[in-house]
Formats: C-alpha cells, sequence, structure tokens
C-alpha cells in the first residue's frame, strides 16, 4: 500500500470557473444556469456544451430556460411547480369538504336544541309532540351520518391522490439523484449526502471520504471512442459497488470521478477498502466481446480523507482531492490517505447545485 506524501500540487477551482464563464456571458447566477453551466463543464453532454456555447455573449433568461429545457425534460423547477399545483388543488379541495361537514354538523346541532327545547316545554309535552320530534331526530340523524360516509369517503380520495403525488415526488427524486449512465448517485445526490456527514459530529470519526478516479481516461476516449469510454465507465460502477457494503454511498461525482461516503470504519478499514476495490480494478478484463479487442488495463487512482480531518464538507472534499492528485503524482494506480501537512489551500469547491 502506497501511503506516500503527495507533492503540493495545484487543484482546479471548478466553481469558479464556471461563475467566471456566467459572469462573462452576463448569465444570472441562478440554480437552473448553474446545472446548464456545469453540465456543459464536465462535458457529459457534447451536444449541450456546443449549443450553449453557440449562444454567445448575449444569451437571454428565455434562450437559456429553452435549452434546459431541452436537455432537462424533467427540470426541478416544472416538476415541483406541477406537483404543487396539484396538492393545492387536493388541499383545497379538501378544505371544501370539511367546511360542508362542519356546516352539516351545525345545522344538525341547532335541530338537537331546538327538538329539547320542544320536549321540554311544559306546554308541549304531548306524546304526539314527542313522537314527531323522534321522528324528525332520526330522519336527521340518518341525513347526517349518511353525509358523514360521503365525506369519508371523499376525504379518503383525496388523500390517496395526494399520496400519489408524492410517490410521484419520490420518484422523480430518486430519478433526479441519479446518473443515467452509471445508475449510480450523481453529484446532486453527493453534495446532498456529503453535507450530512457534518450534521452527526459523533461519527466524524469513523467515516471517510473516497474519491476514485479512472487513470489516463482521456487516453481511452481517444484511443476507442466514447461509446466504449461510456461502457467502461459503467463497468469501474459495477465494480466499485460491488466491493463495498450496501449501506456504502457510491456516487459518480463527474466525469470519470468516483465518490464514496464509508461510514463505520476506522482509517485502516476504510484504506482496506480503497485497496480492495483498486485491486479488483486492476485484474478485471475490459474486452469486447465480439471482436476481442482489449480495452485494459483500467486502473484508478484513490484519495481518503476522514471526516474528522475537516471543519466542513467543503474541506472534506478538498482534502481528499488533495490525495488524489498525491496518488496520481506518485504514479497512479495508489491510494493515498490525506495526511495533515499536503496542503492546506483548499481551492477545488464541492458546492455546485447549492449555489
Amino acid at each position: 500500500m502506497n501511503t506516500a506524501v503527495a507533492p503540493k500540487v495545484q487543484v482546479p477551482d471548478v466553481a469558479g470557473q464556471i461563475t467566471y464563464a456566467m459572469r462573462s456571458m452576463g448569465v444570472a447566477p441562478i440554480p437552473r444556469n448553474y446545472e446548464l453551466f456545469y453540465e456543459a463543464y464536465i462535458g457529459s453532454n457534447p451536444a449541450l456544451t456546443r449549443e450553449l456555447a453557440a449562444l454567445g455573449s448575449q444569451a437571454t433568461q428565455a434562450e437559456l430556460d429553452a435549452l434546459g429545457s431541452q436537455y432537462f425534460t424533467n427540470s426541478p423547477a416544472r416538476v415541483f411547480d406541477d406537483a404543487h399545483s396539484r396538492i393545492s388543488g387536493e388541499l383545497d379541495g379538501l378544505l371544501r369538504i370539511l367546511r360542508q361537514e362542519q356546516n352539516s354538523l351545525e345545522s344538525y346541532t341547532r335541530l338537537l336544541g331546538e327538538t329539547h327545547k320542544r320536549i321540554t316545554s311544559k306546554s308541549n309535552a304531548s306524546v304526539e309532540l314527542i313522537e314527531n320530534a323522534i321522528e324528525l331526530l332520526s330522519k336527521a340523524t340518518g341525513d347526517t351520518m349518511a353525509h358523514g360516509e360521503r365525506t369519508v369517503e371523499d376525504v379518503v380520495q383525496r388523500s390517496q391522490e395526494m399520496d400519489q403525488v408524492r410517490k410521484e415526488l419520490d420518484e422523480y427524486k430518486r430519478i433526479a439523484n441519479t446518473d443515467s449512465l452509471t445508475r449510480l448517485s450523481n453529484r446532486r445526490a453527493f453534495d446532498d449526502r456529503l453535507a450530512a456527514v457534518f450534521n452527526s459530529p459523533g461519527m466524524r470519526p469513523v467515516t471517510a471520504l473516497l474519491l476514485a478516479d479512472i487513470d489516463n481516461f482521456k487516453k481511452i476516449n481517444d484511443t476507442y471512442g466514447h461509446p466504449v469510454g461510456d461502457k467502461i465507465l459503467a463497468t469501474v460502477a459495477s465494480v466499485i459497488r460491488s466491493n463495498v457494503r450496501r449501506d456504502v454511498f457510491v456516487a459518480r461525482a463527474g466525469g470519470e470521478e468516483f465518490a464514496l461516503i464509508i461510514e463505520g470504519n476506522t482509517p485502516e478499514e476504510v484504506m482496506a477498502i480503497a485497496e480492495r476495490i483498486r485491486r479488483t480494478l486492476e485484474t478485471t478484463p475490459f474486452k469486447n466481446s465480439r471482436t476481442r479487442v482489449n480495452y485494459g488495463p483500467v486502473t484508478v487512482s484513490i484519495g481518503v480523507c476522514m471526516a474528522s480531518s475537516a471543519e466542513d464538507a467543503g474541506e472534506l472534499y478538498s482534502k481528499t482531492d488533495i490525495a488524489l492528485y498525491g496518488a496520481k503524482n506518485a504514479g497512479r494506480n495508489c491510494t493515498i490517505l490525506y495526511e495533515d501537512g499536503m496542503q492546506k489551500d483548499f481551492t477545488k469547491s464541492w458546492l455546485i447545485y447549492k449555489a
């Protein structure tokens, strides 16, 4: 296991570059615009990158939104606006039902009061009056009970419809947080999960962030083409997922970089997990089953940092990234654990979707 101390490296400021590009084009720094520029920056959709660049420095918000609608068919704003409208409509209907029920009960209460007065009045104590009162109350009670049953049915129906909206939102969230190529969590989900690490101070000493980056991936794409590169990304994702516990959070953080948040393990145990992943990938065959072309070997460089070594999510990501670049500089295909003193200039931002 290689635990060499990495030389000081310069880490690119992704957020800064995106912000600069948006400022240069006069684009408002709002979340949906960040999403467009982030996807264009990481190059996951070349067509989007070309069309965004073609807008030049005079892009209007309407043009940006049109581009977003084209490439992000389930945009968060559209999905949540639709869900909000549907839930609001169901709640309005439910309130109308409850108001009607309240009016019905108030009418019934008034009838009970009037009947009570008639029965208790000495001047109206005849048997006939009592019989009429009982008949009136029976009919009113029957009507009220029937109305109540209809109310219950309406409330149940409304509740079922709102539950369906909730399920649709849950499914949308799952899709929105999943990388379509690797089926792992995406960068958006990773940002949320990484921030949550620091909500439980007691877990920090046994929680680690692991970043794994495929070595020489650009050369693979240049040599064999992007379709082959995509298959290799999917295979690497599968190997990583199969070599960790089910409760380990695994995401494609962007491009050929994968992120794992491992909870409940010591630094030594985390390093053993990282080495298991690295060795498995090193020995995994990457061949075309039809042409027998060998695309391998495919290796990864891995950086690891314990959450206890950082004050917040941004610093944890930066220190892990420094360890990763140290592994690259140490010759690739190795694992390095962050140690104090490697570097203290944390410049690479992890927070893209939160801006």
